[in-house]
């Protein structure tokens, strides 16, 4: 088995957690002792090898090229798995793991010649891969609607979120955020339009509590915050983090009162789950492939209205009871979806297509 892994030669997105922790559960619980991983020649390792995988390199050229030109060859008859949702188009004895279809069915968030080209080339792997797979019910429904693949034909490989708890919280974020002894709302902060970050800063107004304070993990866009008229950025309702490693974000989850989503499109939905494994109360959207993860494990709001998200911020922060309520039950939900279960699902489907 050759693991197409250009995903090391850059930073760790959403999508590229999937592979690294998938090929990481897989390597420990010796599923995969035949496995190898591929870069280019000369690429430079940007995130670290999981454990115990080996990595071969060959091929003298760089990214989409590399992986367009010359992969193919270098896999020659040995099954090819790639599990960043891009593949060779014209190759088919592989798995590939489409995580969304995102870039067609929301094609305002990304630019023109992005938008063909992935068109394109997903088109064509669709159909001619030996196993297509993707990370929720939703997805696949979305794959079949845009490309036609039947429904039946595409496996789904759902994520795990137990990764969070790896390593031991860093409670050290409190302190430089000012958070001690006060009550917070956690959201995830995105330049993408799509994560609907103006939402949470509008129900906040809505609000209008001054005890309650916002933090917004990670990027941030700036317009997204000016969107949201009523909450003043310089007040300290608002605490923008910039980066968090795993470990702060990890304290920052088990220290917040909730954990709000209100995203319009998600092909699975991993911080939810993260917030769920910490023990976090979540207010998710009731959209695309959210509901399917988080089940009655969470709170819903319609991500078109602000004034949903507020009124159940409100119902969550004046119940002690139920927030105990949803972080039991979080933790439950989450139990179910984990690394290793994915990695033995994951060997199964490579037994059954390429033995």
């Amino acid at each position: 088995m050759l693991i197409n892994a250009r995903f090391l030669t850059r930073p760790a997105t959403g999508v590229d957690r999937f592979a690294i922790e998938l090929l990481g559960a897989g390597t420990r619980l010796g599923l995969l002792p035949q496995a190898r991983a591929i870069v280019p020649q000369d690429a430079r390792l940007v995130t670290p090898l999981p454990p115990g995988l080996a990595l071969a390199r060959a091929g003298r050229h760089q990214g989409h090229r590399w992986e367009q030109t010359e992969l193919p060859a270098l896999a020659g008859d040995e099954p090819l798995v790639n599990l960043c949702n891009t593949a060779p188009w014209r190759h088919q004895r592989q798995m590939v793991v489409i995580h969304d279809a995102a870039a067609v069915a929301n094609p305002r968030n990304y630019g023109f010649a992005f938008r063909h080209w992935y068109r394109v080339m997903l088109d064509s792997v669709m159909h001619r891969a030996r196993v297509v797979t993707t990370v929720s019910r939703f997805s696949a429904d979305e794959l079949v609607r845009h490309f036609g693949r039947p429904f039946l034909d595409i496996e789904v490989l759902p994520e795990g979120g137990e990764h969070i708890l790896r390593l031991p919280a860093d409670p050290t974020v409190f302190e430089r955020l000012d958070l001690q002894g006060r009550r917070y709302v956690l959201a995830v902060g995105s330049l993408s339009h799509n994560k609907n970050f103006a939402a949470v800063l509008k129900a906040m107004a809505l609000l209008d509590d001054p005890g309650i304070v916002l933090v917004a993990a990670g990027g941030g866009n700036a317009r997204i915050f000016a969107q949201a008229g009523g909450l003043d950025l310089d007040d300290r309702r608002l605490q923008r983090t910039g980066y968090v490693s795993d470990q702060q974000l990890r304290a920052l989850y088990e220290g917040a009162a909730c954990f709000v989503f209100p995203s319009f499109y998600e092909g699975f939905g991993l911080p939810p789950l993260e917030a769920m494994c910490c023990g976090c109360p979540v207010i998710s959207s009731d959209r695309a492939s959210l509901p399917e993860v988080c089940g009655d494990a969470a709170l819903y709001c319609d991500p078109d209205d602000p004034a949903t998200l507020a009124a159940q911020l409100r119902r969550l922060l004046d119940s002690d009871a139920l927030a105990a309520e949803l972080r039991q039950a979080g933790r439950q939900r989450a139990a179910g979806f984990t690394w290793d279960r994915a990695a033995r699902e994951f060997a199964d489907l490579m037994d059954l297509h390429f033995a």
